[in-house]
């Protein structure tokens, strides 16, 4: 999932660097959006793991 915003970051700037306002916007958008379902699942994940008490090492 962070490597889909990531991908989607790169594409915002690139469209911005070349002049396309709308597809940079949008791009950078839904970048945010990824990057912040990522950071929700990776905390939720820390929690379980947490609260579970077991290591899978």
């Amino acid at each position: 999932m962070l490597s889909w915003a990531l991908t989607f970051l790169v594409v915002a700037l690139i469209a911005a660097a070349l002049g396309f306002g709308g597809i940079a916007g949008t791009s950078a958008g839904i970048a945010k959006i990824l990057f912040f379902i990522f950071i929700a699942l990776f905390v939720i994940s820390l929690l379980s793991r947490l609260l579970n008490g077991k290591s899978r090492l």
